[in-house]
């Protein structure tokens, strides 16, 4: 017997390269704004971002407020006053236009949807990642599209993943495997909910936290023999 029936993975930064599609809405948006983009800005951003989404899988902001406020707040941070509305449309414009795969991924999720029932889940905004998805040719080989802005809920509340999984026929949380990014959204989350979980380390970080994944991988293509493994393992 398979060890995995259901498969469910993150979008940004486990199959679209997200700092690729990041790095080039910013380029977009700054000379769109007139605005020097440096080296120290990007970086600058980019921890302000990072920090804003984990308050937000904290529940300590919500993805509106998160959305509409922080080109507003970034730029007083730095002695500058913007429309942030206005920048956050564009700038989810170009984002939406990102859909560079991570090495392998669509070769990886067609073979594998012959095998399991696949999903995705992710923190987003829907018109955003249903146009990456469709346009990078990964969104038929997918089940469904859990959507944390359609769900009501994000990752990694508990009701997220028991909205997903009340939307799967005769679903067995220990057949499921989750792969992301994220060891707050997708892993902690994913654990909690019953899952096992694959840490899709892409910048191979050191874990400094007290979250354990069942698996970690570094590319795509690694998550194939842990597949294959458990099902000699289970056969």
């Amino acid at each position: 017997m398979k060890k995995y029936q259901y498969l469910f993975f993150d979008v940004d930064d486990t199959l679209l390269d997200f700092r690729h599609t990041e790095k080039r809405a910013l380029e977009r948006l700054f000379e769109q704004e007139n605005i020097v983009l440096t080296d120290d800005i990007k970086g600058d951003y980019h921890r302000f971002n990072k920090g804003l989404w984990h308050a937000h899988e904290r529940g300590e902001i919500g993805k509106e407020e998160l959305l509409n406020t922080r080109f507003t707040e970034f730029f007083r941070l730095h002695g500058k006053q913007v429309d942030g509305l206005t920048m956050e449309r564009s700038y989810r414009n170009f984002l939406s236009e990102g859909h560079e795969q991570l090495d392998g991924a669509l070769s990886l999720i067609q073979q594998l949807s012959t095998q399991y029932d696949l999903f995705i889940m992710t923190n987003g905004v829907a018109q955003t990642q249903n146009r990456r998805l469709r346009d990078s040719g990964l969104f038929p080989y997918f089940k469904n599209i859990f959507i944390s802005e359609e769900t009501g809920f994000h990752k990694p509340m508990k009701a997220y993943y028991d909205y997903c999984f009340q939307r799967i026929d005769q679903f067995n949380c220990g057949k499921a495997l989750i792969i992301g990014d994220s060891l707050v959204a997708d892993i902690k989350g994913g654990l909690a909910a019953g899952m096992d979980a694959c840490w899709m380390n892409v910048a191979k970080v050191a874990n400094d936290t007290d979250i354990t994944p069942t698996y970690e991988i570094n590319k795509l293509v690694e998550l194939l023999p842990i597949l294959e493994r458990r099902e000699f393992i289970d056969s």
